[in-house]
């Protein structure tokens, strides 16, 4: 059942849409150079001959690799969202196998009863895992960063690795340092120092200096393999291109650094719905379980945390990927507080989800409804303001996955109400299911209506046509062009710009405001559009004299 229930979270979503702005569509670009332009672009990201000197090269070579492999038979963009599978395979067996080996050690047992009957220490450990996983499902902010084509799920499931690594050492420390030094590596590959320092700062609060096995298999297993990966892979990048690792270095100056003002009322405003319901559940566990804070079950999500919110302090600006970090430590910890919650405060989270998503799936079905039947017109006629020129029609097979979902959803909430199930997870299987209930919806019943709001294929497709009209042999240079703009238009189109001055088109993106400001004098427009539900950005299509 927890095969199929993450089987369904990742698939829907993943397919049946376009790349969408800003990392979906870049990780995208990135993947596509590699396999277009070859040579340097599989050893430093680049999008369509520019330099993309952010995060590093690990979601790319293996997303690069699918589309050349699969993509003749499958389509390049499926084919490059084929590791998102991998990704979300490593972070859901990762945290249900790190619980697992924590669970089961002696220190997390519960209280042995009178006359006996408490659970084996295996199957409280499973109880757990079970409890951990279906809150990583549960978390709001997780649904949509795992189905981007980004280093974001790569980075996440290196430090849920790190997370089993951890736990791994404490039984086994040779098979824990092992993978502990291919989630560092990993880390660092996905997205450099922001995804690796949580890690390092871990390290240093998990293992104490009483534990002399694990001290030492991390010295010289986990470090030396993760340290020889990073230098091979900077050895390979300076000798391709010095200017890549400048901009690159350029980029870890920008982002790290002391939290600004700004930055840290971003996290306060969205952590709290980002982690739902995770973090009510981790203070849960720090009260209940203080005392034990030394213990390996406690230890080992406490230092991901604290690793995570140091890491939080050392960036000017934290975003969604540095939340995630946090996921995987609070789920752990989130696991640990459902034995000490009473029946009624059980309840009571139960009921919130059941309130919450039933209200949310409620409103997605009337939305759609609205927007197949135009009534309430002013309803309708808002959610055309939204997405100009769409209409939305009937699709059988969406309707009939979204209707099931729905009644999966009346059959969880009825089975959970009448068989009051004992188990540990009884407490995150309505969070779980409601999320997965809502996710399901969105991407059956609105994914055609957001798709076409975000996707840049129509100007794509416009701009290549304009083009085509020029001439086969027509260059065109780029004026003020954003990167998940050029990223959209190497995918959609698989336009290459110039960067000969001698060229005489201009592809330039500007705003309905400047639009007249920014057109260079004496220019030629041969074309002007925008996406249709997009109110601020114009392209032109420019001849310069």
């Amino acid at each position: 059942m927890l095969l199929t229930v993450c089987l369904v979270y990742i698939v829907f979503g993943l397919f049946q849409r376009d790349p969408w702005k800003t990392d979906d569509v870049i990780g995208m670009a990135q993947m596509w150079t590699a396999v277009h332009d070859g040579g340097p672009a599989w050893v430093v990201p680049q999008i369509a001959g520019v330099a993309a000197s952010i995060n590093g090269p690990l979601a790319m070579w293996l997303g690069a690799l699918c589309m050349s492999l699969l993509g003749p038979w499958l389509g390049e963009i499926v084919a490059a969202r084929l590791p998102n599978l991998i990704w979300f395979a490593i972070t859901t067996g990762s945290i249900w196998y790190g619980t697992y080996l924590l669970g089961r050690r002696p220190e997390a047992q519960p209280l042995a009863l009178p006359f006996g009957g408490q659970p084996a220490p295996a199957d409280y450990g499973r109880m757990l895992a079970d409890a951990a996983l279906l809150l990583l499902l549960a978390t709001l902010g997780l649904a949509w960063r795992t189905h981007e084509t980004s280093a974001i799920p790569a980075a996440l499931a290196c430090q849920a690795l790190a997370y089993y690594s951890f736990a791994r050492l404490w039984d086994r420390p040779v098979s824990g340092a092992l993978s502990l030094g291919l989630a560092f590596a990993g880390a660092f590959l996905a997205r450099g120092l922001p995804a690796l320092l949580p890690l390092l700062i871990a390290c240093v609060v998990v293992i104490p200096r009483s534990a002399r096995p694990q001290q030492r298999a991390v010295l010289t297993i986990a470090l030396p393999i993760s340290l020889g990966l990073i230098l091979l892979w900077l050895w390979a990048a300076w000798h391709t291109s010095p200017y890549w690792v400048y901009g690159w270095l350029h980029w870890h100056r920008e982002t790290l650094g002391l939290i600004t003002l700004r930055g840290a009322a971003s996290v306060l405003r969205n952590a709290p719905w980002f982690l739902w319901p995770l973090w009510p559940l981790a203070l849960i566990t720090l009260w209940r379980w203080r005392g034990w804070y030394g213990s390996p079950h406690l230890r080992v999500p406490l230092g991901l945390a604290a690793g995570a919110l140091i890491t939080l302090i050392c960036m000017h600006r934290p975003d969604e990927p540095e939340l995630l970090a946090l996921v995987v430590p609070a789920a752990a910890l989130g696991a640990l507080a459902l034995p000490t919650l009473r029946r009624g405060q059980v309840n009571s989270l139960d009921w919130f989800a059941v309130m919450a998503f039933s209200v949310s799936a409620a409103l997605v079905w009337f939305g759609w409804m609205t927007a197949l039947t135009g009534w309430p017109e002013k309803i309708a006629g808002n959610i055309e303001r939204q997405t100009p020129g769409f209409e939305l029609s009937f699709n059988f097979w969406a309707f009939l996955a979204a209707a099931l979902a729905t009644l999966g959803w009346i059959a969880l909430i009825t089975w959970r109400l009448r068989v009051q199930p004992a188990a540990l997870w009884r407490g995150s299987i309505l969070s779980a299911g409601g999320v997965l209930i809502t996710w399901v919806l969105l991407n059956t019943l609105w994914l055609p209506s957001i798709d076409y709001a975000r996707s840049y294929r129509p100007v794509a497709n416009a701009v290549r046509s304009a083009l085509q009209a020029e001439g086969s042999s027509a260059c065109v240079r780029s004026s003020n062009l954003g990167l998940a703009q050029r990223a959209s238009f190497a995918v959609f189109a698989g336009l290459r710009f110039s960067f000969d001055e001698r060229c005489p088109l201009v592809l330039q993106q500007t705003t309905q405001a400047q639009r007249l400001l920014s057109q260079p004098a004496g220019s030629i427009v041969l074309w002007e559009g925008a996406r249709p539900s997009d109110r601020v950005e114009r392209y032109l299509l420019l001849r310069v004299q």
